[in-house]
């Protein structure tokens, strides 16, 4: 994305500070920000953080004569290639909303010809008014993506949605956006297929067999391929987890459901496997919850059946093959030994294994081997986020330059 910019309109409010992690996210990444800050985001963060970190001046007045000499807000407004509000607060969403122009952000806005991202953050109250919801809804009409508050508790000390997204969810939809429909990202064009999460396999109306898989790192490496601009198809298990932005979601309970979801969705260039399906269901399911039948201790036998191996049937397809088939290899012992095991007998061109015995599954951080034909690679121990950004840009560089992984 080396070349892109955006213009950025931090609004007042304790979240403001996030601004500055969304800039050094963006300029990891080659998109270059130039920043108005409000009066009242000037009590939260300062210019001289803003500039610094976006290397850039920062515009605040709307009747300076040295910036509207330099660059008026008629440039501002159109010198970007998007424009994002972060944080949008409440009085912004309804200037813009209404098209109010009173200040260099509300001017600005009003006087854009690209895309505008608002990012919302307020108490919940505020956001759940009429008011906010009757604008918010005016400026999705008019063209404007509004991105979801996240929930949980807020500084005023209530709980409920409201709250900045974090840093990098901002940043994998902005990347979305700047893809565009003709696509500007190194996987612009390219349909990637991810399972992800749990899958459910019912005893009975109440009981099933499932895991502790929480399906963060499978969202994770979903967002991240987005943020690439690829067209993401995740194929998830049940989660507590949002469909990340710009991802297309398809939700399903049981392994016979994934693998039904994730034929519907090829052909694709990349799939991965990322799901903890079950390798089991019951051979039957119970019409009634199954009661016990006294108070005393009795062995119940339970008659299982192999579920469908998915992986396996997307790495040895004969038809329309995937160029790149990823699998997961979630282990407590030997974790390299059965990742090459797995690789071979599944037919997938790479294998990412972690071990599971610790706090891994549910947690927030990972540590793992890529394996490939070409040998084993080692990664240390990082966030999911970070580990799904670091395997999607290697995806993308296998596309261009074949062969790269498990080199060391």
């Amino acid at each position: 994305m080396n070349g892109k910019r955006i213009l950025l309109i931090v609004g007042g409010g304790i979240a403001a500070y996030k601004s500055l992690e969304l800039i050094r996210l963006l300029a990891r990444d080659g998109i270059a920000a130039r920043v108005i800050l409000t009066k009242a985001g000037a009590e939260f963060v300062t210019p001289l953080s803003l500039g610094s970190l976006s290397g850039d001046k920062v515009y605040q007045e709307l009747f300076s004569l040295t910036d509207e000499a330099e660059m008026g807000h008629i440039e501002l407004s159109r010198s970007a290639d998007l424009v994002v509000v972060c944080p949008a607060t409440a009085d912004l969403i309804a200037k813009a909303a209404n098209g109010l122009a009173n200040d260099l952000a509300s001017t600005t806005l009003l006087a854009t010809d690209k895309r505008v991202l608002m990012v919302p953050a307020m108490n919940v109250r505020m956001w759940k008014h009429a008011a906010t919801k009757r604008n918010v809804a005016q400026l999705e009409a008019d063209g404007v993506t509004v991105m979801k508050p996240d929930v949980g508790p807020m500084a005023c000390g209530e709980f409920g949605a409201g709250r900045l997204p974090e840093p990098d969810r901002i940043a994998a939809q902005i990347h979305t956006m700047l893809a565009g429909p003709g696509g500007y990202g190194p996987l612009a064009g390219f349909r990637a297929v991810i399972t992800a999460g749990p899958t459910r396999e019912p005893l009975d109306p109440v009981r099933f067999i499932s895991n502790h898989s929480s399906g963060k790192q499978g969202y994770a490496i979903a967002e991240a391929l987005a943020r690439l601009g690829a067209d993401v198809r995740l194929v998830t298990g049940p989660t507590q987890l949002p469909i990340p932005d710009g991802v297309t979601g398809v939700k399903v309970e049981t392994a016979l459901e994934m693998q039904a979801a994730v034929k519907a969705n090829l052909p694709a260039d990349v799939f991965i496997g990322v799901a903890a399906v079950a390798d089991w269901r019951p051979a039957t399911r119970a019409p009634g919850k199954l009661k016990l039948k006294g108070a005393t201790e009795e062995k119940v036998a339970l008659q299982l059946v192999e579920n469908p191996d998915i992986l396996k049937s997307i790495g040895t397809r004969k038809k329309d093959r995937p160029r790149l088939v990823i699998g997961f290899a979630a282990e407590t012992s030997d974790v390299e030994k059965h990742a090459k095991a797995k690789l071979a007998r599944k037919g997938c061109d790479w294998v990412v294994a972690n071990d599971v015995s610790g706090d891994v599954m549910g947690g927030p951080d990972n540590e793992v081997l890529l394996v490939s034909k070409g040998g084993t690679e080692r990664w240390p121990r990082m966030s999911k986020a970070e580990v799904a950004l670091k395997l999607a840009e290697r995806v993308a560089q296998n596309f261009y330059e074949p062969e790269t992984a498990g080199a060391e």
